[in-house]
């Protein structure tokens, strides 16, 4: 009898093993993912090295907003992820003028820019099924004033956490 309740509970042990790898696999494949930020396009924001929690369900279910940060295939280089903030979405007309963003016309308010000095942006039409993305440090960030507008079905999720370093851990809009 004691041999039966050893197995069982060696057994119990891999079970639990198994069901935990598969459900971090289903999570981190379907629901969440950390990236690691690479470079400084998003300083203050998003320093070098900072890892984020990106929601990959976030798009299934709503679409991006002005002012999200998200991550999404390159559209330059596709071996690579990107991470970058939603200026225009769809129907949006996106300018830049004297260092300053304007949508549809208005001043977009950026009090998260500390580096603000940018290339002039003709206005540009955002159609259906695309977006206007840049970094938030303006000067060094390669984003839509350079590459152009940005397809959604690039979009890998949305960043809504920094979780590491844990002392720079913060929601993110």
């Amino acid at each position: 009898m004691a041999a039966k309740s050893k197995k069982s509970g060696t057994r119990e042990i891999i079970e639990t093993l198994v069901l935990a790898l598969v459900l971090a696999f289903v999570i981190r494949t379907f629901v969440f993912e950390s990236y690691q930020v690479q470079g400084t396009s998003m300083k203050p924001t998003l320093e070098n090295g900072d890892r984020v929690l990106v929601n990959k369900l976030a798009f299934v279910f709503g679409k991006p907003k002005t002012g999200e940060i998200v991550v999404f295939k390159s559209p330059v280089n596709p071996s690579q992820d990107w991470i970058k903030r939603v200026i225009g979405v769809p129907g949006d007309t996106v300018s830049v003028k004297n260092n300053v963003v304007y949508i549809n016309g208005k001043r977009y308010p950026e009090p998260f820019l500390k580096y603000r000095h940018s290339i002039p942006v003709a206005p540009r039409y955002v159609p259906k099924g695309y977006l206007w993305v840049e970094g938030d440090n303006r000067p060094v960030s390669y984003d839509s004033r350079y590459f152009g507008l940005l397809p959604e079905k690039n979009l890998r999720g949305q960043a809504f956490v920094i979780w590491w370093p844990f002392a720079a851990f913060r929601w993110l809009p």
